[in-house]
């Protein structure tokens, strides 16, 4: 097949990037039928006789902008890799400027709680994910039932060859690291480099899923209350911290806690948010501020929104949902198993409860179909690959990029990080060296890698001011802002 091509020109948001369009078949068993236009943007590399190839990035999501990311690549990549490589992202079909799945508002708003507590709610999401899906699928087209991360991977390849590239560079983040694992599966004599930050477990069922997250949630919350209690910095140290929280959940479940800001009744869930947005960066810092805060004390100088799923305004919804539901079986049979599920995660996360990135999702599955059956990855491939995560990871756990890489085989080589926070990738020297030098040179660090804390000399990317740490939007498995450490 002749590869397809791109007409590349100035992107009007960021002119100092170029943009465009990519056709690729909607079901790409279908290679003659319909088309969906993929939109690509691109940062040429800044010394062209350096330079090795393109490198192709996405930040995560489901739902993350590869175009924007492209846009805010000078702070978040080093210059060195800049000057080596063009740096290209994408929108993955379904998402952002490429086709994005989309729902009527009128039905998207009459969403129940995310979080359910009897049968009768859980009937009562039965009977509302079968209307939301059939609304989402006559507003969003044919390319609904085609959003898994098989089908964003051929677009990857796709793009690889309309890059002019033999083999394919590629550095994802987060829910972009399935992306590079399906390309591996399905392009294993494609690949050239696939580094692999903070990745996805593709091999968990729903009981999985769910233990796994809560367990790192719990984690991560638990590295913030030691932090507290020896930093004179936070702003409850000396107080029981836990307790607190404590009195926070049971306030919300009461229907008792409001958001200062705007007044707004919180629910269990949005108070338990704080802990995983918190902890992400990490912005230990501003999380004991809130948390201080929506006890009562003083307002943060940077006030989070207030996040969970809500109304939206206008005609449409977006749903880019749709694209976990189709990589991952969350659907439970009942009630009874899901109240099974919510009590194993209580177990295993006394002080969080849960973790609620998933949970917040899990009800929306519900008749939505999972074409990309989760399984053990397979990579037959010669080309080595580089993993990383982070041993206090909120929103990937370091578990899911160990079993990633053992079912990847020798070729892959895991890096861990011995910090906080998720993506590993900017936030010290020895991570962005090992990483630079395998994506530029095809170096992998020995077995069993690890970065301490704090290397001697800072990383390029450790600009971010605290209140850009705190990542913010529906884009659970996402790469939030580079953030440095929180320990000194």
């Amino acid at each position: 097949m002749t590869p397809r091509t791109i007409a590349w020109a100035p992107c009007e948001e960021e002119p100092a990037a170029e943009c465009g369009t990519l056709s690729v078949p909607i079901d790409w068993s279908k290679p003659g039928g319909a088309k969906v236009d993929i939109a690509v943007a691109r940062r040429k590399a800044t010394d062209p006789a350096a330079r090795v190839g393109s490198l192709v990035i996405n930040p995560g999501g489901p739902g993350g902008s590869g175009v924007e990311a492209v846009y805010g690549a000078p702070g978040s990549y080093t210059e060195e890799l800049q000057r080596r490589f063009d740096i290209v992202g994408f929108d993955p079909r379904g998402v952002g400027r490429s086709n994005p799945v989309i729902c009527s508002a009128s039905v998207y708003n009459r969403m129940p709680h995310t979080v359910m507590r009897s049968q009768a709610d859980f009937d009562a999401w039965n009977a509302f994910t079968k209307k939301l899906h059939a609304d989402c699928r006559a507003r969003t087209g044919p390319l609904y039932d085609h959003v898994d991360s098989v089908n964003v991977a051929r677009d990857l390849d796709a793009l690889r060859a309309a890059l002019g590239e033999e083999k394919l560079t590629y550095y994802g983040i987060s829910y972009g690291t399935l992306i590079g694992q399906m390309y591996a599966e399905l392009f294993p004599g494609r690949v050239r480099a696939l580094g692999l930050d903070s990745n996805m477990d593709h091999s968990l069922g729903v009981a999985g899923f769910l233990a796994t997250e809560a367990v790192a949630i719990e984690d991560a919350f638990d590295q913030f209350v030691g932090w507290c209690e020896q930093d004179t910095s936070c702003v409850l140290h000396g107080r029981d911290i836990r307790a607190i929280w404590k009195d926070l959940r049971a306030k919300a479940r009461r229907g008792e806690l409001k958001y200062p800001s705007t007044g707004q009744t919180m629910t269990e869930l949005q108070v338990i948010y704080n802990a995983a947005l918190g902890t992400e960066g990490p912005d230990w810092r501003l999380l004991s501020e809130v948390i201080n805060w929506l006890n009562g004390g003083p307002e943060p100088e940077w006030v989070p929104p207030l996040e969970g799923r809500g109304p939206v305004e206008g005609d449409v919804a977006y749903l880019p949902t749709a694209v976990l539901c189709q990589d991952y079986n969350l659907r439970v049979r009942n009630y009874e198993e899901y109240a099974a599920l919510m009590r194993a995660s209580s177990l295993l996360a006394p002080d969080t409860g849960y973790h609620p990135y998933p949970i917040d999702d899990l009800p929306i599955c519900m008749n939505s179909p999972t074409t990309n059956a989760p399984h053990a990855l397979r990579y037959t491939g010669d080309a080595p690959l580089l993993l990383g995560n982070s041993v206090h990871d909120p929103a990937t756990p370091w578990i899911w990029s160990a079993n990633a890489a053992r079912q990847l085989g020798s070729k892959a080589v895991l890096l861990t990080y011995e910090g906080w926070g998720h993506r590993i990738y900017g936030k010290d020297k020895c991570q962005d060296d090992i990483f630079d030098a395998y994506l530029i040179s095809l170096k992998v660090p020995p077995p069993g890698a690890r970065c301490a804390v704090g290397t001697p000399e800072e990383s390029l990317l450790r600009r971010q001011t605290p209140s850009r740490t705190w990542p913010t939007g529906p884009n659970h498995w996402a790469a939030g802002p580079v953030a440095s450490s929180p320990i000194s």
